[in-house]
């Protein structure tokens, strides 16, 4: 009762890192709060996947598994999350904000009438008066995220319904396992007594998946190019020096938008974030919208002619110069000074 839940993507048996990183957090959150953290595991073959979600800090793992419920598909997915949470009264409900978690998400939330908070970026634990109805609430989950094109951050609260659900997006937190010897209790579901034949009306015939070609968020090192590279030809520089480095390239929104790179290699509010070792900025401005994807990289080298660009804010070194004139000698004595 009360307590902070976790829905886990799975996929060929594993979990995946959205998940991972949710729990790292909600672990966070339910000490705050003085409750327990539990996740739901709902696929085939799942034995010993508690294993895996322990070291989390996990309390409870509800395991649901049937060969009918992988892979995901959404009316039998929905009808054990919503009996589950009815059943078990969550005060949170976390999930990815992926392709299954924004069609999982607002079935659940309709169902429950617990409105839902998608694309968070934040999660907090604070308090909020309502001074027009003179009423303190406590221990609220504040859902912070970009909105109106990323030109704000809202804080957005749910005072009244329960849980309050959000959906994150992958890579904005921290995966930290705790505790490799933590231990929580397992409870194995009877999937008849949340789901119905009729929701398991689709299945899935044949299924093909495409993987990513672009691994951009694993990258130790990523040289990225906003929209001072000037034209799709100026990125090959980047691409030339990201092999130099054994590095991925990306891109800043407004790089992407003039059609200079691939969404795929989007970094910002509205694209991936991420945490290499090496983040070299070419041509970027350093707008909030981009700077909330990459600043907590290890360290951060801005290559820019402007030398009051907001990106040097954050950068551990500045080299104010032309993209130009810049990637190709650090190419040139990399070279060299790697022989």
């Amino acid at each position: 009762m009360n307590n902070v839940f976790v829905y886990c993507e799975i996929e060929d048996g594993l979990i995946g890192d959205v998940s991972l990183e949710l729990l790292t957090k909600g672990r966070t959150l339910a000490t705050q709060l003085s409750c327990q953290l539990e996740a739901v595991a709902i696929g085939h073959k799942l034995n010993g996947i508690e294993k895996v979600l322990f070291p989390y800090g996990v309390d409870v793992v509800h395991i649901a598994d049937d060969p009918r419920l992988a892979p995901y598909t959404t009316l039998p997915h929905s009808a054990i999350l919503i009996k589950l949470f009815q059943q078990e009264k969550p005060q949170i409900a976390l999930m990815g904000a992926t392709s299954v978690g924004r069609d999982l998400g607002p079935r659940v939330s309709s169902a429950l009438h617990s409105g839902l908070t998608a694309d968070c970026t934040a999660l907090e634990i604070g308090s909020h008066e309502d001074k027009k109805a003179d009423k303190v609430y406590e221990n609220l989950l504040y859902q912070i995220r970009p909105a109106f094109g990323g030109n704000i951050v809202a804080t957005i609260i749910n005072p009244d319904c329960r849980p309050q659900m959000a959906t994150v997006r992958e890579g904005v937190m921290k995966k930290e396992p705790i505790d490799p010897a933590y231990k929580g209790k397992v409870n194995q579901l009877n999937v008849a007594d949340y789901v119905s034949d009729t929701d398991f009306a689709v299945s899935v015939i044949e299924r093909h998946v495409e993987a990513s070609k672009i691994n951009i968020k694993s990258a130790p090192i990523i040289v990225s190019g906003g929209y001072g590279m000037g034209s799709k030809d100026g990125f090959k520089l980047l691409f030339d020096l990201a092999a130099v480095l054994g590095g991925e390239v990306g891109a800043s929104r407004a790089a992407v938008d003039a059609g200079f790179a691939d969404h795929a290699r989007q970094i910002g509010q509205t694209g991936v974030t991420v945490r290499p070792k090496l983040y070299i900025a070419c041509g970027i401005s350093g707008q909030i919208q981009h700077i909330a994807g990459m600043q907590e990289s290890s360290i951060i080298i801005a290559i820019n002619n402007d030398p009051a660009a907001p990106i040097n804010s954050v950068a551990d070194y500045v080299i104010t110069g032309d993209v130009e004139t810049v990637i190709p000698k650090l190419i040139k004595y990399y070279k060299k000074n790697s022989k």
